[in-house]
């Protein structure tokens, strides 16, 4: 077996490990400069936006080399991972985008 391959449990064959990053690419965002659908706190507090930069799966969230929080919903998954982790501290609101805005999905 190759480092690329895992083992399917039930046959025992080789099966190509899957690549997350590469179906990522392949989706499509519509993005809604004007009507952000997630505010983050005035001042979030930096451990908050720490903890989202580990939980969010599109890596939108992180902190500087000056201690200040980033964010940027342009490529937002919509999977509600902040809404749950810190919806009313860092994250000031959470919705999900309008009519015809945010991500459209082109593989599985």
């Amino acid at each position: 077996m190759t480092p690329e391959s895992t083992t399917n449990g039930a046959a025992g064959a080789p099966r190509p490990r899957v690549n997350v990053d590469e179906y990522l690419i392949l989706n499509k965002y519509a993005v809604d400069e004007e009507n952000p659908h997630i505010r983050l706190a005035e001042l979030p507090d930096r451990a908050a936006v720490e903890r989202l930069a580990r939980v969010c799966p599109a890596g939108l969230y992180r902190v500087d080399e000056d201690g200040v929080p980033q964010f940027d919903y342009a490529g937002c998954l919509e999977c509600g991972t902040c809404r749950i982790v810190a919806e009313g501290g860092a994250v000031a609101s959470w919705r999900y985008p309008g009519p015809t805005m945010g991500i459209e999905y082109r593989y599985g």
